[in-house]
């Protein structure tokens, strides 16, 4: 019974995506629901994905300079308050506590939605003079937000993602860290993630609460829908003069500092499901790939099979290889369609009659290819192809963005494009949010960036015919 449940087909992504991406993180073990509605618990398998992520981003972050630290996950009111803009863009979501032990509060405590607030009052406290600058602050933690609609990973009530915060003496400094921290991010996606992105600003609309500007990287997922994949939001000097967070600068006058934020979630991993996935289960790119290869004995209750399979364990290990031995009683085929729906990269396969040839066989999950390997060359064709199939993924994600990528000069070609097909719409805008509105109205469809490199399609917009300013990229999104 165990054996026909673990393989029993899936529902196919072309029949019911999101069904397809349900079964997907349950039959993958990736996550499970919880008894509180909208939470979720991320199994190891899950979670072993969630601390490569944070290995690898945190590396990087750490070669621009950044410090982790941590800060409470409480929030007074009071404080929540002194952002107009902010506090009126997470009102809704917000989860209060209103009573400690058995007493009522004094004052209520939001639960972070977000940690802006927080950070401009331990600023307040720890900058004084210029020379306290910049303060390049993350903090990797949960938060929440009471969402409506919840699905794993891309929403859910409580999440675990990174938060950045800085604080910088000028204006250009901050643009400068936006612009660095989301260059990190698109980096982070495309090099480890295997996943293409856009990389543009967002429009009035769109932009975070608070911030003069929000940048963003989007992503393509395989149903034609945009995922926003990471924002960097540049928020001038506005939260410095809500808060009072002033220096002394060189010339002994008074500043105001200027402040940046950015962020990446959980929901990156369901972002490498919904690029990188088929109907058989996950793909996992190997950089974050928790078991890069699987080893699989065939007729392993033959003298000699188990105890190769074992050496080849050792060598691979040795080599920085992550890689495991299925030598459990399930059977060859079990095993393959195991490995398959977890997405580990590669798997090897070795029985007697391969032992007996000093080979093995060798199948990429990617691409379903089988490779003959000699036993002497395991170490050096492994690692080889574990860079192949990184590189062979990110091309066909961004294959599939690209063929998925439209253009449209008119509300007719916008509308077609949208109602015929799935995927980003290249359009001209004018920059009227009348216009925004009136196709989110119409088509459920939002603006997803204006990209930084912009492309003119022709001289009006798609919407109204007004002289266009920015060519957007538009789409459906999660």
């Amino acid at each position: 019974m165990a054996d026909k449940k673990m393989v029993e087909a899936i529902t196919s992504m072309e029949e019911d995506f999101a069904q397809w991406y349900t079964d997907i993180v349950k039959k993958a073990e990736l996550i499970d629901y919880t008894s509180v509605k909208g939470c979720m618990a991320i199994k190891p398998a899950g979670y072993a994905i969630w601390e490569l992520i944070q290995n690898q981003l945190d590396a990087m972050f750490k070669e621009t300079g950044v410090k982790n630290m941590y800060l409470p996950m409480f929030i007074p009111e009071s404080l929540l308050q002194m952002e107009k803009d902010h506090v009126e863009g997470f009102a809704p979501e917000v989860a209060w506590v209103t009573q400690g032990g058995g007493a009522p509060l004094t004052e209520r405590l939001c639960v972070r939605p977000t940690s802006e607030t927080l950070f401009c009052d331990y600023y307040k406290g720890v900058v004084h003079s210029y020379r306290d600058l910049p303060q390049v602050c993350n903090q990797w933690c949960s938060v929440v937000r009471w969402e409506k609609e919840t699905r794993p990973f891309l929403r859910s009530r409580e999440f675990l993602w990174q938060e950045g915060h800085t604080a910088h003496a000028t204006a250009e400094d901050a643009e400068k860290r936006t612009v660095q921290m989301l260059n990190v991010y698109a980096d982070f996606l495309e090099n480890v993630l295997a996943i293409p992105v856009i990389k543009g600003q967002k429009t009035e609309k769109e932009k975070f609460a608070g911030a003069e500007a929000t940048y963003t990287v989007e992503a393509l997922m395989h149903d034609g829908k945009a995922l926003q994949s990471g924002t960097s939001h540049n928020f001038g000097d506005g939260f410095a003069r809500a808060f009072g967070i002033q220096y002394t600068d060189k010339d002994n006058t008074l500043k105001y500092v200027h402040q940046t934020s950015w962020g990446m979630t959980t929901r990156l991993i369901g972002a490498v499901i919904m690029v990188h996935g088929d109907n058989s289960g996950l793909k996992l790119p190997p950089k974050v790939a928790p078991t890069q290869v699987m080893i699989i004995p065939i007729q392993q209750k033959k003298e000699g099979v188990l105890d190769k399979a074992n050496e080849l364990l050792d060598t691979l290990k040795k080599a920085g290889v992550r890689v495991d031995i299925d030598d459990t009683d399930k059977t060859p085929g079990f095993k393959f369609s195991e490995q398959e729906m977890r997405g580990v990269p590669m798997r090897i396969e070795i029985g007697p009659k391969d032992i007996e040839n000093g080979k093995c066989v060798v199948v990429r999950r990617d691409n379903g290819e089988k490779i003959d390997v000699a036993l002497s060359d395991i170490e050096s064709k492994v690692k080889e192809l574990l860079v192949t199939i990184q590189k062979d993924m990110f091309e066909a994600a961004k294959a599939h963005r690209d063929a998925h990528t439209y253009v449209a000069v008119t509300m007719d070609e916008f509308e077609k494009a949208f109602t015929e097909k799935s995927g980003f719409v290249k359009a001209m805008w004018c920059g009227d949010r009348a216009c925004e509105d009136e196709i989110k109205d119409k088509l459920a469809v939002t603006s997803r960036c204006m990209p930084w490199e912009q492309e003119k399609l022709s001289d009006v917009c798609v919407c109204c015919g007004k002289p266009a300013k920015k060519m957007v990229y538009w789409g459906k999104a999660y």
